[in-house]
């Protein structure tokens, strides 16, 4: 694709023209091609809603998105959506102007999911579990009311590896966000094809692109979140070892059933040895096993 003016979407626009920038941009446009590529993530006449929230990485997905559209790599219909959520000095007109002059086709809907959540949870208590469920329910709405196949979410590299730590830790359970599921009800799809990227490159790109960041000051204003203890965790790691995080990541997708623990994985109980040595002193029921007294 050649950056000129005429043959670029509106959303790289003025894009930096250097070399560290042109390499940045091509290694997220390969991860998310990567991930939508290797978990099967396109399908016939499909249609997606792309969730922005604001933030660095909905931006750098959007961008990424449509790139590979606009390279014909991507034949999906796409309409990004922003919930708007009701909190207090939300910048309600950013992300519409943005994706008109972007050229976007959009749905900005408004649910005042913040009372809701300030009014249920007590105080001390963290609002993440429950904004996402108000927010993903409403998601799975306006999906089904615009005719998408599937909701498109921009959790990255990191994120799913907090999320495993985080179910490690405090669930006691091996488990992170899939890159690909389907709901509950079963008519949806939920594709993350962010997920091979990571959080810095998402970070460099839409500062590099000046994009509108907008912060979410719902969860962000809160201390100790898990969330925020583990990515501490990460970084001291990172910063001690480099490279670390993505080898993490890595093993996410290298997993043995067989060397782990759970025996709904693997068949233990039905393990045997494909050539026992014989041995001559067996007796007629020498196979059986004793019962644990």
């Amino acid at each position: 694709m050649l950056d000129d003016l005429d043959d670029i979407h509106p959303l790289f626009h003025g894009a930096p023209s250097t070399t560290e920038f042109k390499k940045l941009r091509k290694r997220i446009i390969r991860n998310v091609r990567e991930a939508i590529e290797q978990y099967g993530m396109v399908e016939r006449g499909a249609k997606w809603l792309v969730c922005l929230s604001g933030g660095k990485d909905s931006y750098t997905m959007l961008a990424a998105l449509y790139e590979l559209k606009w390279r014909g790599l991507l034949p999906v219909e796409l309409v990004a959506c922003n919930l708007d959520q009701g909190q207090p000095g939300f910048p309600a007109t950013v992300l519409p102007e943005f994706l008109e002059r972007m050229q976007v086709p959009h749905r900005i809907e408004y649910q005042d999911t913040y009372s809701i959540v300030m009014d249920k949870v007590p105080q001390g208590r963290t609002f993440c579990a429950l904004c996402s469920r108000l927010r993903r329910g409403n998601l799975y709405r306006i999906a089904r009311e615009e005719g998408c196949t599937a909701v498109v979410l921009g959790h990255h590299r990191d994120d799913i590896l907090e999320t495993f730590f985080m179910n490690l830790f405090h669930g006691g359970r091996l488990a992170t966000m899939p890159p690909k599921l389907v709901n509950e009800e079963g008519d949806l799809f939920v594709y993350r094809p962010m997920a091979h990227v990571a959080e810095e490159d998402c970070e460099r790109f839409a500062h590099a692109m000046n994009y509108p960041i907008i912060p979410c000051d719902l969860c962000g204003s809160q201390d100790g979140l898990q969330r925020q203890q583990v990515k501490q965790i990460l970084d001291g790691w990172e910063k001690n070892s480099p490279g670390r995080r993505q080898v993490m990541f890595k093993a996410l997708t290298n997993i043995r059933p067989s060397h782990m623990m759970d025996p709904k994985l693997f068949d233990f109980l039905g393990l045997t040895r494909s050539n026992p040595a014989e041995n001559s002193e067996n007796t007629d029921n020498s196979n059986e096993i004793p019962k644990l007294r």
